[in-house]
């Protein structure tokens, strides 16, 4: 019966459009902690102050969803077909194309919860995509999703790192995956590439303090002058540890609609980013994630690039 459920909810989860789907055992993750505890005391969460709350919540599921038993993690596809056509003009990061997964993905999982309480019972669950306290891409590499890379992303083997990743946490028992074997090998093109040296030499250490995704999108403050031409012109968000990674060669087409960019948005210029207006930002990201910096937060990037 374990298996027969397991199946069914795997084929129910890519009628929906995800890509891969893996389930692990809801645990106490002992040395995911000691890794988010040294990661935490080096200070590379830098003003993201929320990283150090509900730390038991972090390692433990149980302690999100009582009685539960299963992290199901699920990965869906964002990689564009195109990208923005001026080489001058400030970058976004590709998942910013379209709309804000965290909505479209919050309800594919709503409905997937509600085949799983219809089909199998009086399921307890929650849904989660970036939304709480949970060591995601942990719950990714143990459910056999993919490894965690060098560039501390998940990576699959088969279509490379460009995926958002949604949790359902379960109190139903299902058959568990095992985790996946790391294939970076020697590679370090991530570690060589990023111009703020914000992986740590031997890579699966990232200072996030550094990123490029930080300072355009978590940092409040004013960006330091010690990143001035180390942002290779993007304004918000950082594709460069994925562009490089060899993995991302297999990297496909997302078949979601809702993540094709605004019709105007990849045409864009240098010049009219330069000159975007609180309109025409309303306009491009009404519901996309770019929406988090605010105007004002994107037009401190813009400047900050070409001051």
């Amino acid at each position: 019966m374990l298996q027969k459920y397991s199946d069914w909810i795997r084929n129910q989860a890519y009628e929906l459009g995800f890509s891969f789907i893996g389930f692990a055992k809801a645990e106490q993750m002992d040395d995911e902690a000691r890794r988010l505890e040294q990661w935490l005391n080096a200070g590379y969460h830098g003003e993201m102050g929320y990283m150090a709350n509900h730390f038991d919540k972090r390692i433990d599921p149980r302690k999100l969803v009582e009685g539960a038993k299963t992290v199901i993690t699920l990965l869906h596809n964002y990689y564009p077909e195109k990208t923005q056509t001026d080489p001058d003009a400030p970058k976004i990061a590709r998942y910013a194309y379209g709309e804000d997964y965290h909505f479209v993905l919050k309800e594919k999982l709503k409905i997937l919860i509600g085949f799983i309480q219809t089909n199998i019972g009086e399921i307890n669950g929650r849904a989660f995509t970036d939304s709480a306290p949970i060591l995601e891409r942990d719950w990714a590499r143990r459910s056999g999703t993919g490894w965690v890379g060098k560039n501390t992303l998940l990576i699959h083997p088969k279509q490379g790192s460009y995926f958002f990743l949604a949790e359902l946490i379960l109190d139903l028992e299902l058959v568990y995956d095992a985790p996946m074997k790391d294939y970076c090998g020697r590679c370090r093109r991530c570690i060589d590439a990023c111009p703020t040296e914000a992986i740590a030499e031997n890579g699966y250490f990232m200072d996030g303090s550094k990123c490029i995704s930080y300072l355009t999108i978590e940092l409040r403050d004013k960006i330091p002058d010690f990143f001035k031409d180390k942002m290779e012109n993007w304004m918000f968000g950082c594709d460069i540890c994925q562009e490089v990674c060899p993995w991302n060669r297999f990297a496909k087409k997302h078949t979601e609609p809702a993540f094709d960019p605004h019709p105007t948005l990849l045409e864009l210029k240098k010049d009219d980013w330069a000159e975007i207006t609180q309109d025409v930002f309303s306009q491009l990201f009404k519901k996309s994630a770019v929406k988090r910096t605010k105007f004002m937060g994107l037009k401190r990037n813009i400047d900050f690039l070409n001051p």
